[in-house]
């Protein structure tokens, strides 16, 4: 069994693979936004929005479309690179939820998507209670694997058994305990499912942008990846894949003055 890498070095692969990320990695449906909404007691139209950890845009853009004045913030050239390349006309700041190069009492809504784990939250926790507006909320969700469908289940016990990942610890840092061992804010837990139908290869390139794919060996993703066509096609022999999501979101509101 494999190890698995260090956060540090799974966190700065994706700048090498920007492209490959914005390409094939899902986006987010708009019941999660909805939700966003309804937990944060306040539309997105006109929210000041600080997407920290950005990445490529994928939610930066779906927080736009929702008419929201967002500020992207992401640490890596690569990503920063391609979100200026696709949303030209959303302001990228470099920086981390570890230390947000932003004024104190400035955002409406800080949203993290698929970024909290890469942070301290000894440090990212009162960052955002320093930047975010009294009665204004912090945002952290997760595109995780569907639970219950039998492919998507098999596919992920191969996964972990390849890289030697321990499912139940990352499982953990989808709870309010896991995000903020402090205590400091009182998060509310809601799961979104949602599906996206995509061509075999779309389906693989995704699997291939996540960072334990990116940091190992070129030949041992790529026959990792061949294997798991083979077994794919056995569920989709036509070859378009249904990847069911549930979207774990964690939301907390700082106190209203």
């Amino acid at each position: 069994m494999t190890t698995s890498p260090p956060p540090h070095a799974r966190a700065h692969s994706f700048n090498a693979a920007a492209a490959q990320y914005a390409a094939n990695r899902p986006s987010y449906p708009p019941a999660l936004f909805d939700a966003i909404e309804e937990l944060a007691g306040r539309p997105l139209a006109g929210a000041r929005v600080v997407d920290t950890g950005a990445g490529t845009g994928i939610s930066t853009a779906r927080l736009h479309a929702r008419g929201a004045d967002v500020i992207a913030v992401e640490p890596g050239a690569g990503m920063a690179a391609e979100l200026r390349r696709a949303l030209p006309g959303v302001p990228v700041v470099r920086g981390d939820g570890n230390a947000l190069p932003l004024a104190d009492h400035s955002a409406d809504l800080l949203t993290y998507a698929q970024a909290w784990h890469w942070t301290d939250p000894a440090r990212s926790v009162p960052e955002a209670i320093r930047v975010l507006r009294p009665g204004g909320a912090l945002a952290l969700w997760w595109n995780t694997s569907a639970a219950g469908i039998g492919w998507i289940a098999e596919a992920g016990a191969r996964a972990a058994r390849h890289f030697g990942l321990d499912t139940r610890a990352e499982n953990r840092d989808l709870e309010p305990a896991g995000v903020d061992p402090s205590g400091r804010l009182e998060f509310t837990r809601r799961v979104v499912r949602w599906s996206r139908r995509v061509p075999l290869d779309t389906h693989l390139a995704n699997l291939g942008s996540h960072s334990v794919f990116l940091i190992d060996t070129p030949d041992r993703s790529a026959a990792y990846l061949a294997e798991e066509r083979e077994h794919v096609l056995a569920v989709f022999p036509d070859g378009v894949v249904e990847e069911t999501y549930d979207v774990v979101l964690l939301l907390a509101r700082t106190p209203a003055a």
